[in-house]
């Protein structure tokens, strides 16, 4: 078992927590480059290598299978290791794959597979990275300053959302998109750098034992992650919700850029400053999370903005051929903007409520767990998007996604969580 640094007051405020600030500053500079890249791999395989709609579909697909196959193992992991060195160690392996694309380009070798290898060792090493960032924050943070904590960290996010597209639009535009990656790793290098700096020692973690004194195995500590998961009844609604959402979102997210640029006519300069302005959104959820939880409370804030999500894409599914590129920029920026605002508001609040309720041995499978029920939906959705898309059309598999989406609100609407006012103790889990 972890020990929990003492937890400060309620008028503490993490602007003057020292590690919080390293660990803030190391996500805020590895989002902004995670941005450029997310937007410059998918030009790199429609534009330069001429992939087909399945294709593209298919990184989506290899980015997230590794929730799936190592997902579960990595929450054992995390909770038997220390969490600072799965950390480094994640973000240098992350900026060495990327750096292999442009390496690759420049020798005239780069191939579709190579896009696909890549982002198999990225999403591998991003699984046990983001377990033990969220079991991180909170052995840095006091419980009452979760919400506050997961709100800064979504500001960098959105905050990067906003300015790095449009960044990564032009340096496509200025000097190609197997370079724009560059900048990707290296900022997975710099966060490494800030992580490396932050002073609090972790104390060696405990291995878990079974009734007789021996230590409990791999199989046993995966088992009891998942029974904690699907017995708890806050966290059984989460999963469902945030699972379904995420395989009807990548069903129409895996094919939007291909939609947008091959049917629609737009391009990466034009697509950028759209996700840029339309990523305002996720800037306002982030810094107003916390104060409309306080409103409104957790559990109905939960709800409602799961509930506003779904129908954003649904007029730019029914746009007309034909619309102009400034009106298309338009549709794409304020679905954008509805789509990260409620997304943001969302996840801050159903995260914290997460890392809050539950013991500190169990952050890390916890973690694992949810991950790879939520995010184990997403190679499904990427699978079924260049499927649909292939078969019935990309305009009418984003409509079916957005229908579903509309949906997913039902699972913690139905449950206990919509009576949460308050963020719950450990000791209510």
């Amino acid at each position: 078992m972890r020990v929990p640094i003492p937890e400060p007051g309620p008028s503490s405020s993490l602007a003057r927590h020292p590690d919080f600030l390293r660990l803030w500053s190391a996500e805020t500079v590895s989002q902004l480059g995670s941005q450029v890249s997310a937007l410059a791999l998918p030009f790199v395989a429609i534009d330069i290598l001429r992939a087909t709609t399945f294709e593209v579909a298919l990184l989506n697909v290899v980015d997230f299978l590794p929730f799936l196959l190592v997902g579960l193992p990595a929450g054992v992991w995390v909770d038997r290791l220390r969490l600072r060195p799965i950390l480094i160690a994640g973000d240098l392996g992350r900026a060495a794959a990327l750096a292999s694309i442009p390496l690759a380009f420049a020798l005239g070798v780069l191939t579709v597979l190579q896009l696909y290898v890549v982002g198999f060792v990225v999403g591998v090493l991003t699984v046990f990275f983001d377990v033990a960032y969220q079991s991180y924050l909170p052995s840095l943070v006091g419980r009452d300053q979760l919400v506050e904590g997961n709100s800064k960290l979504e500001v960098s996010r959105s905050g990067a959302q906003v300015v790095g597209p449009g960044v990564a639009g032009i340096l496509i535009d200025r000097i190609g998109a197997p370079f724009a990656v560059v900048v990707d790793a290296v900022s997975f290098v710099a966060s490494a750098a800030f992580v490396l700096t932050i002073r609090r020692r972790e104390p060696p973690p405990e291995r878990g034992t079974d009734p007789t004194g021996n230590r409990t195995g791999m199989r046993a500590e995966i088992g009891e992650g998942l029974r904690y998961v699907l017995r708890h009844r806050y966290l059984r609604a989460i999963a469902a919700c945030t699972g379904t959402a995420n395989l009807f979102g990548t069903i129409g997210g895996s094919i939007l850029l291909v939609y947008v640029v091959r049917e629609l006519g737009m391009e990466a300069a034009s697509v950028g400053i759209a996700f840029s302005i339309g990523s305002l959104g996720a800037l306002l959820g982030a810094l107003s999370a916390n104060a409309i939880a306080r409103r409104l409370g957790v559990g109905p804030t939960i709800v409602v903005f799961s509930a506003i999500s779904g129908p954003a894409l649904m007029p730019l599914a029914l746009v007309p051929a034909g619309t102009s590129i400034a009106a298309l920029v338009a549709l794409l920026a304020v679905a954008g903007f509805v789509l990260g605002l409620a997304t943001v508001v969302y996840n801050v609040n159903q995260v914290s409520l997460r890392q809050a309720i539950t013991p500190e041995r169990m952050q890390g499978r916890m973690n694992a767990t949810m991950r790879w029920i939520v995010w184990g939906t997403i190679p499904i959705g990427g699978l079924l998007g260049g499927l649909l898309g292939t078969a019935i059309g990309l305009r009418t598999t984003i409509l079916l996604a957005a229908i579903g989406e509309s949906l997913v609100f039902l699972p913690v609407l139905l449950s206990e969580v919509r009576s949460i006012r308050e963020m719950p103790a450990a000791a209510e889990a």
